[in-house]
């Protein structure tokens, strides 16, 4: 019986050795154009090291494992453009951190280069690491940042490797589904939209959405489906006298419509209340020029004036990127014009050569460099975050989270007297500029002169001014100016100097402190001042000297102090309280252990306190995820709440799987927004809903109207999803109401 299943295996093993041959193949093809003599025996080494370390594993689909490096190498070369070692890299890039083979044995193998880069490869292979602790994960994502300035080819690998597990994620657990969707929208997104990889993380979004809200991305790819013959009979009519006209001229075209992502279509209906039908913009029409380099922006030009005499453009819309390229060195002309039947339509003009750095970035952006000595906006960020990172008092928490503000944000562009353009985040003020000019000219700054007028240092600046900053000896950083400096760069400056004030004060503490220790015959080791740090309630023996200095710690209690030779021990009636809080941190560490296990709401619920996050609001039936925080024990959020990327991503270790048990006994609140016309009988027609025929519990109602039009935000108790489904559906029904939608959730 058992010679038919040996016979299978082998079949398998052959098809499987079929198949990673197949995909090796197709990356030399893609390599083709980029072999030079002895690359393609390089490729084939790293390629058998990698096979060979791997053979034995297997990923969680159950394929085998070498498959995952060969497709991280094609996304390399074919959706990101770079060349051999970087393709060699990726094949290589898990082999250090699973497998015997060590970065010495890289180095002696294929040289120090290719060892460096899987060195940093292997460092942040888990940025976020699921028991790291906030400041943990937040080092990690320095040592991203880190590398991405001393050799950007890390993270394009690290993103490609991140693209691929993103598009085989369905093999995962839920759990490993939500926290690998979150931090790819916390971290790997917002670099890929900073580097300039929009076909990259566009996808990236898409698929986090696939996977954080299942039903809204279904809705929306089904509802894509059903309007793609409308759309395709619309584009074609839109583009055809633009078509026409464009043959007549000294021009090579590309013309087509193209659908907007998924998650955009998705972030537009959430940040303006619309429905799917609601959003205008659902594709966008490309023109794609081949024109030579010198001829560029003469040729883009040229098709905006031709597209504008068809159609009526928006001038508020238009967005010149070719005069200004964007920080991530994108290039384009984009406009949206009046299109047939009274829609707008969003029109993207741009050459081959922009498209290429559009769709791949980064390595496009170098490519193209080639031959110029211009030190692009692109290298000067990345020069900038070197600076940052290197300096060693920068707060590495803080400065993750304000880097991250960086990554989104869009830019302005101003002049100093001489006429020298800074690029700044959109919101930047005169104290940013400062900064970003030089650290100690923001350290002095004390007020800018924007367009000849004098102005505050908190002053916001727009696109076009031209600002000279004014400075005195005698200006000091303070607290405040963190409440109006945007840039990543400005705020850990200002924290810097702020630290180095405080030490400063905190010698005075230091002084006196060691006196009184002194006087007590013990000495001021490491022990004996976390031992009184722990008895004031600080954090490090730093607060306890500034505190100290500037006279808000008494030293007075320290005379009840037990001393047992050179040890200081906290007095006992007051160690007793300090026992509550050790209690919860094992009760949390207990929790955090039953991670596999489902904690379960209602009437066969775990025993464990908790509490429903205010942010979101969950209720029976939405999909949610269980947060253990610090003071409150168990908080469960909706797992599209806005803080949910951030917490999944951040706080890893301490998420709890977590479902509902079906309890009808229980009732939660939530809200529903209503829009309609304001007309007699309406405020009647909600209640009748609400309390006749559903016998609902309603806890407020609040209309307003104005110009025929109402909105309306009710409260009511239900007790699952379901309910709510219902209440807004029959809502809907009634005649004069044009819009019901839940209460969305807004962070805290």
């Amino acid at each position: 019986m058992s010679t038919p299943l040996l016979y299978t295996k082998a079949i398998d093993e052959e098809q499987e050795k079929k198949l990673i041959l197949r995909e090796y193949r197709a990356l030399l093809r893609a390599l083709k154009q980029r072999l030079k003599k002895g690359d393609r025996k390089t490729v084939r080494r790293a390629f058998e090291l990698a096979a060979d370390a791997h053979k034995e594993t297997r990923r969680k689909s159950g394929e085998p494992y070498i498959l995952h490096p060969l497709a991280v190498a094609r996304i390399v070369v074919e959706e990101i453009g770079l060349g051999v070692t970087s393709a060699c890299c990726a094949l290589m890039h898990d082999v250090v951190e699973d497998t015997e083979i060590t970065l010495e044995d890289i180095a002696a193998e294929f040289g120090t280069d290719f060892a460096r880069i899987i060195d940093g490869l292997t460092k942040i292979s888990n940025v976020v690491d699921i028991k790291a602790s906030a400041s943990m994960q937040a080092e990690n994502f320095r040592k991203i940042l880190l590398t991405l300035a001393e050799d950007p080819r890390v993270i394009l690998i690290k993103l490609a490797d991140r693209l691929h597990n993103m598009r085989t994620l369905n093999s995962m657990s839920r759990e490993k589904q939500l926290k690998i969707a979150s931090e790819t929208t916390y971290i790997f997104t917002p670099l890929a939209h900073r580097l300039g990889l929009y076909e990259i993380k566009t996808e990236l979004e898409d698929l986090a959405l696939k996977f954080t809200q299942p039903d809204v991305y279904l809705d929306i790819v089904r509802k894509l489906k059903e309007t793609k013959r409308d759309r395709t009979r619309y584009i074609n009519e839109f583009i055809k006298p633009v078509k026409e006209e464009l043959g007549k001229q000294d021009i090579n075209f590309d013309i087509y419509g193209r659908p907007k992502s998924i998650h955009s279509i998705w972030n537009k209906m959430r940040t303006k209340h619309v429905s799917f039908n609601e959003v205008y913009d659902l594709f966008a029409i490309r023109v794609i020029l081949n024109s030579p380099r010198e001829r560029e922006k003469e040729d883009c030009w040229k098709v905006y004036s031709i597209i504008t005499n068809y159609y009526q453009p928006s001038p508020e819309r238009l967005r010149d990127w070719l005069s200004m390229p964007k920080g991530n060195g994108y290039e384009a002309l984009h406009t949206t014009v009046m299109g047939p039947g009274g829609r707008w339509v969003e029109v993207q003009i741009r050459t081959q050569r922009m498209n290429e750095i559009a769709e791949k970035g980064l390595a496009a952006h170098w490519k193209y460099k080639e031959g110029t000595h211009n030190e692009s906006k692109l290298d000067a960020w990345l020069k900038h975050i070197g600076e940052v990172l290197n300096n060693p008092d920068t707060d590495t928490l803080d400065f993750v989270q304000d880097f991250k503000l960086d990554l989104f944000t869009e830019e302005i562009y101003v002049y100093t007297p001489k006429g020298d353009m800074r690029v700044l985040p959109k919101g930047a003020t005169a104290l940013d500029l400062a900064f970003d000019i030089h650290s100690e000219l923001g350290a002095r700054c004390i007020g800018a002169k924007i367009n000849y007028r004098l102005m505050p240092i908190s002053q916001e600046l727009k696109s076009g001014d031209q600002v000279e900053i004014i400075t005195s000896s005698k200006q000091k950083p303070s607290e405040d100016w963190l409440n109006f400096v945007v840039t990543a760069k400005g705020k850990s400056r200002i924290k810097y100097y702020l630290r180095e004030e405080k030490r400063r004060i905190a010698e005075d503490g230091k002084e006196i402190l060691y006196r009184k220790l002194d006087h007590m015959h013990v000495s001021p080791s490491i022990q004996n001042l976390n031992e009184i740090c722990a008895y004031y309630k600080l954090p490090s023996p730093l607060d306890l000297y500034y505190g100290i200095a500037v006279g808000s710690i008494d030293l007075k209690p320290l005379k009840s102090f037990m001393v047992t030779g050179d040890r200081l021990f906290q007095p006992q009636k007051e160690a007793k309280p300090e026992a509550k809080p050790v209690q919860h941190h094992e009760h949390e560490k207990e929790m955090t252990a039953k991670g596999a296990e489902l904690i379960i709401f209602g009437e066969s619920s775990d025993k464990i306190l908790y509490k429903l996050a205010q942010c979101c609001q969950p209720i029976p039936g939405d999909d949610v995820f269980g947060f253990i925080t610090s003071g409150e024990g168990l908080k469960v959020h909706r797992t599209d709440c806005p803080n949910a990327a951030q917490l999944m991503a951040n706080y890893a270790h301490r998420i709890v799987k977590t479902k509902w048990a079906k309890n009808k006994e229980i009732s939660f609140l939530t809200g529903v927004k209503l829009t309609g016309l304001d007309d007699v009988g309406i405020i009647q027609g909600i209640t009748n809903v609400i309390t006749g025929e559903l016998h609902m519990n309603m806890r407020s109602i609040s209309i307003d109207s104005r110009d025929g039009v109402f909105e309306g935000t009710i409260m009511v108790f239900v007790h699952d999803r379901e309910e709510l489904d219902e209440l807004c559906r029959r809502l809907g029904n009634i005649k004069g109401i044009t819009k019901v939608e839940r209460v969305e959730a807004s962070g805290e």
